[in-house]
């Protein structure tokens, strides 16, 4: 495709405005915002668009219901569906999302066969795997983002623990984006050394435990929404690192086929990130206790998966 790279974002809630605004702001491409609502992307996408030129960002902003308007999409990002609410069940969550992500993803791929898909939709690990299967595209054109974000969560507590810059340090945070990801803090720097060897291990518990339930503590906070400046940020970090083929290393959730000794599944894990998608998975050697925890967070996403099949496949 010539000219610019264009990204479509489905979903114009909070996550998904405020991404096309981060994506406008960097200038990585032309944004396509899709929502079932009509006017809503119509009139976030016309704000954003407005807000261009003091940005000096020469990229368009399109606001639609209509996917023929995505077609050509070199980057499509699924953040429609419900977001979780206090007291909402995860199986009703799991259950609505799950059909949307399956309709939304069969409708763009139609339109943008080469697009490579960034899942967000929660539970994400779960989504990426119906969008994954609705697609029929490659594993490394299917990423789901969850552990940029939890890395970001983690390396910000650990920069005001350490009241030193945000830039200094590295975090890692692996398996399923939820209360059992395992943030790896042997594998989180400050400078390039560990935080194991300059906090106590109450402290990194603290903060690892805190980082587990990130999402949760907005959600209680706000009461009637979740999270948005961050995940949008990360999902931009993955945008940027993908359109500008960086090889940039981010824990994303992507397609396991024995890497780790998974075989069939989405999980987060460290991987490339360039022009082609997910472009290599790296595997880290873990300790006994740091594999315990990994594998726990595996078994709780491969239950989800089976749970989501039976939603979407009800007479098998």
């Amino acid at each position: 495709m010539g000219g610019r790279n264009k990204i479509t974002i489905i979903g114009a809630g909070n996550v998904g405005a405020s991404t096309a605004q981060r994506v406008m702001e960097k200038s990585l491409g032309d944004v396509v915002l899709i929502d079932v609502v009509e006017g809503i992307p119509q009139g976030k996408a016309l704000d954003i668009l407005e807000a261009a030129p003091l940005s000096n960002a020469d990229v368009s902003v399109t606001g639609t219901n209509s996917y023929d308007e995505t077609a050509g999409s070199d980057i499509i990002v699924i953040t429609a569906g419900l977001a979780r609410k206090p007291g909402m069940s995860r199986r009703d969550l799991l259950e609505k999302n799950a059909r949307i992500v399956r309709d939304v993803t069969a409708e763009a791929v139609r339109h943008s066969p080469d697009a490579i898909l960034i899942v967000v939709t929660n539970p994400m690990d779960l989504m990426t795997s119906v969008s994954w299967n609705v697609s029929g595209f490659p594993s490394h054109r299917v990423i789901g983002m969850g552990g940029v974000l939890d890395s970001s969560r983690f390396r910000c507590f650990i920069a005001s623990e350490l009241n030193v810059s945000v830039e200094n340090i590295h975090a890692f945070v692996l398996g399923g984006h939820g209360d059992l990801m395992v943030p790896l803090p042997r594998f989180s720097t400050v400078a390039g050394v560990p935080i194991t060897e300059i906090l106590s291990n109450a402290r990194i518990d603290k903060m690892v435990e805190r980082t587990r339930s990130g999402g949760g503590e907005i959600v209680g906070l706000l009461k009637t929404g979740s999270a948005y400046v961050a995940p949008a940020a990360a999902i931009t970090e993955m945008v940027e690192a993908i359109i500008l083929d960086k090889k940039k290393i981010m824990p994303c959730a992507v397609y396991l086929d024995g890497e780790y000794g998974v075989k069939d599944m989405f999980v987060g894990v460290p991987v490339k990130l360039g022009k082609k998608g997910v472009e290599e998975i790296i595997e880290i050697k873990f300790t006994d206790e740091e594999r315990e925890a990994f594998l726990k967070s595996v078994d709780r996403v491969r239950s989800g998966v089976d749970e989501v099949k039976q939603i979407l496949n009800p007479k098998s």
